[in-house]
């Protein structure tokens, strides 16, 4: 059983953090569904988490002088109570309803992704709900990246400090969310210890993104990737 999980695992890893490094996003949406055959929701989350804060790390040190710090200390405490309501109904939802809302949300992110690109100017107290919902679907779901969009592109208009920015709002949420999980339960040392058994793959991946990113048609590639998460969705609703 433990080898089973673990080839679920290398694959769920190597298509969610290549199609991460390939394209910028939807590498949690890409990876959870996969995951899904071998193991239960929660250890799901606790997987890629681990591995965000492998990607992370590397990606604030490289951004660090782009990142607007004041956007990230705005998101702190937003984040931080989103996370942890996120987890509480992680940890005592039905399975069965939590695999329902991930499809449900799949298909959202596909609607906000073809759909949603207009931007929306948020007040003070509208931008702040962001964070928390952002966090909170960070926390049931490991991804609450279009919500943190919206909200950080109402003060960081230069897209390369806005990338930088996303990227240190996204690490910063990894590192609510990994503590999180752990005082929860749903991440132990069991999650950890397999982790790093698929870290190559995990790198490999990482390099196989970057290589092939100036090869592809990335138009191209993003309508096929969002077509598949569809389906996705559409498999883990019924």
């Amino acid at each position: 059983m433990e080898l089973y999980v673990l080839i679920i695992l290398a694959i769920a890893i190597f298509c969610g953090f290549f199609i991460q490094s390939l394209v910028g996003f939807a590498g949690s949406l890409v990876a959870l569904p996969i995951l899904l055959f071998a193991v239960k929701l929660s250890d799901a989350i606790a997987f890629v988490s681990i591995f965000y804060l492998f990607s992370s790390s590397y990606m604030v040190y490289k951004e660090w002088r782009n990142i607007d710090k004041d956007t990230i200390v705005r998101l702190t405490l937003a984040s931080l109570i989103g996370v942890v309501l996120g987890i509480i109904v992680l940890t005592y939802s039905k399975p069965s309803i939590l695999q329902t809302g991930l499809g449900v949300f799949i298909l959202l992110y596909v609607g906000y992704v073809l759909f949603g690109r207009k931007e929306l100017a948020l007040g003070k107290k509208t931008n702040w709900t962001f964070g928390v919902m952002g966090g909170f679907f960070s926390g049931v779901f490991s991804t609450g990246g279009p919500l943190y969009v919206i909200s950080v592109k109402n003060t960081v208009k230069e897209a390369k400090t806005f990338r930088a920015t996303m990227i240190g709002v996204l690490a910063l949420i990894t590192l609510i969310r990994i503590p999180a999980l752990s005082i929860s339960g749903a991440l132990n040392l069991q999650h950890l210890q397999m982790s790093l058994i698929v870290l190559p793959v995990f790198f490999l991946a990482q390099f196989l993104g970057i290589k092939f990113f100036p090869k592809i048609n990335e138009v191209q590639f993003k309508r096929i990737l969002l077509f598949i998460l569809s389906l996705s969705g559409l498999a883990l609703i019924f």
